[in-house]
């Protein structure tokens, strides 16, 4: 099976703690399609997803950092 993959750079408008930016980093692990994600501790604003497009859609991603109560924004896709 070929799976294509695609990356997306948001930026999360609120600064976070460590506990919080856990909890988005859990819930972005956790919707289906998501195969990776990092966040810098020198750029805690800016988050790097590598998702499956066929599973999962940029504008849902950044629906879960809403849904957390925050704001953000697609960098990049």
């Amino acid at each position: 099976m070929d799976i294509s993959l695609a990356d997306v750079t948001l930026h999360v408008d609120e600064e976070l703690d460590a506990e919080a930016r856990g909890k988005l980093e859990e819930a972005f692990r956790s919707r289906e399609g998501v195969v990776s994600v990092h966040n810098a501790d020198s750029k805690p604003h800016l988050w790097v997803l590598e998702f499956d497009p066929a599973a999962v859609h940029a504008r849902d991603l950044l629906s879960i950092v809403a849904f957390q109560g925050l704001h953000g924004e697609l960098v990049g896709l």
